[in-house]
């Protein structure tokens, strides 16, 4: 068994009753996952009702750590899933439970920290939010009724955690790297956006300026990038806002 630094992180965005907090608390420790972190819960934190349905998972609720947005929940991590039963109209990976399970073995066995977004009750998570994932995780289920509560949702992908401890697959890191986490991949998409800000590029087609940034991270997102890819990113993004040769001179 990995250690519980390795083990990912259980993400629960904008959960909307304690009872569900609590629920997805105990089925994580039910299975040895132990991270759990809450992004801006709708009846605050503590919640006693999170207590009391979490029957003695007292080792998550205990320290769980609270988040104002998705962005600071997810900044440390190098891979992130999420776990979504709607269709997207975006270009995305997509795994089973199974599939991400063996995924999150392979980053664990690397060192390489994960987490796993589960949105709220009522709606799930927002395009906005799956936009900063790298995979979708989609539970196989009965097309007429497909509706599982948040409990049920953590439960279906902690198990398969749990299951694939035999089954972890090889994973090869490149001379030792690392992968860029979320906040140095926020950091090379808010320069780009900024770059092209400043040279009017979304002027003449300002109201296609959110679909074509979302469409950017989405392909960041699945190339799986590296430290050093993220340094050379920045570099070429520097080059070319440097002036052409000989412009210098003229001015």
């Amino acid at each position: 068994m990995t250690t519980a630094e390795q083990m990912p992180a259980i993400i629960l965005v904008e959960p909307q009753m304690g009872e569900n907090i609590g629920a997805a608390a105990r089925a994580m420790l039910n299975f040895g996952l132990t991270e759990m972190r809450i992004v801006n819960p709708r009846d605050g934190w503590p919640n006693e009702r999170a207590v009391a349905m979490a029957s003695r998972a007292d080792e998550v609720l205990d320290n769980a750590r609270l988040f104002s947005s998705v962005e600071e929940a997810i900044a440390d991590l190098k891979k992130v899933y999420a776990t979504t039963a709607r269709p997207r109209d975006m270009i995305k990976h997509v795994a089973t439970p199974k599939g991400a399970a063996q995924e999150l073995r392979s980053l664990s066995a690397a060192g390489e920290k994960a987490g796993i977004l589960f949105g709220k009750e009522s709606w799930g998570l927002s395009s906005e939010h799956v936009t900063l994932a790298d995979t979708i995780i989609t539970v196989p289920l009965n097309p007429d009724f497909s509706s599982i509560n948040l409990g049920q949702a953590v439960l279906l992908v902690a198990y398969e955690w749990f299951q694939s401890e035999d089954d972890t697959a090889d994973m090869v890191i490149r001379n030792s790297e690392r992968l860029a986490n979320k906040e140095e991949l926020a950091h090379l998409f808010n320069r780009i956006e900024g770059e092209l800000d400043a040279r009017g590029y979304f002027e003449p087609i300002m109201a296609r300026k959110p679909v074509i940034l979302r469409n950017m991270r989405n392909m960041f997102q699945r190339f799986g990038l590296m430290e050093s890819d993220i340094r050379a990113f920045q570099g070429i993004v520097k080059g070319l806002c440097l002036p052409r040769r000989g412009e210098q001179d003229k001015d």
